[in-house]
């Protein structure tokens, strides 16, 4: 008598994206706020007349200190975010090793409480109680919503933010680097940037395109147009 066939496994139809890893988030963001914050620094300084040394001065003085001063900022966020979910996994580590029983009702607790069969959830949280690491990740997961194998890095999420916003503040000051002295020259570019980033990070999310574009051109041209005319203002004012 020939053995019973093995079920089939189950066929996986789809793939997921990483959106754990820590760096798209502050790349996205830097990219986009080096974009926006220089071209409006170079945009004051065009509607104050000043001359295309001083624009270029400007503008790389906006670059660096963003540049690092965004690095830091996210380096500092995510590393005592870690931190903190580190702590907190200390504690669901010392709760299994010590109140082994305690933490394995309570994640039966959990099961039962999303509909699962008060029998089938004791046995389940036993069979994934019987590994300390696999009971732990578990615990993390469900009661800190962060896995304990996988938190984000801060040296990739300070990286990727001095880079994106380096690349976005640099756009804007191009042409005035290459002879320019209008500003409309830097406006095209810095518009086509916004736009094309915005559509990229649509299609990310999962968003239409056209609308991330436009969404982004608009906010940037906002805030250029706001900083454009301060500047006209002093300008006017201090000539």
């Amino acid at each position: 008598m020939s053995a019973p066939a093995a079920p089939p496994s189950p066929e996986v139809h789809h793939d997921h994206r990483d959106v754990t890893g820590g760096w798209l988030r502050p790349a996205v963001f830097g990219a986009m706020d080096g974009l926006i914050s220089n071209f409006s620094l170079i945009s004051g300084f065009a509607g104050a007349h000043a001359s295309r040394h001083l624009v270029i001065l400007s503008g790389l003085g906006g670059l660096v200190a963003g540049a690092f001063s965004m690095a830091v900022g996210e380096y500092v966020s995510v590393a005592s975010q870690s931190d903190l979910a580190r702590a907190e996994i200390e504690v669901e580590r010392h709760e299994l090793r010590h109140n082994a029983a305690a933490e394995q009702a309570e994640l039966a607790d959990l099961y039962m409480s999303r509909g699962v069969d008060r029998e089938l959830a004791l046995e389940v949280s036993r069979q994934l109680s019987r590994d300390p690491e696999q009971a732990l990740e578990i615990h993390a997961r469900e009661e800190l919503g962060v896995s304990a194998e996988h938190l984000p890095s801060p040296y990739v999420a300070a990286g990727s933010s001095f880079v994106s916003f380096s690349v976005g503040a640099a756009l804007p000051l191009l042409p005035f680097v290459l002879g320019a002295s209008a500003l409309w020259p830097a406006a095209i570019i810095a518009g086509l940037a916004l736009f094309v980033a915005g559509a990229v990070v649509a299609r990310i999310t999962a968003r239409p395109w056209w609308y991330g574009g436009l969404r982004q051109l608009i906010l940037g041209a906002v805030a250029a147009g706001v900083t454009f005319a301060v500047g006209a203002a002093i300008g006017t004012h201090l000539a």
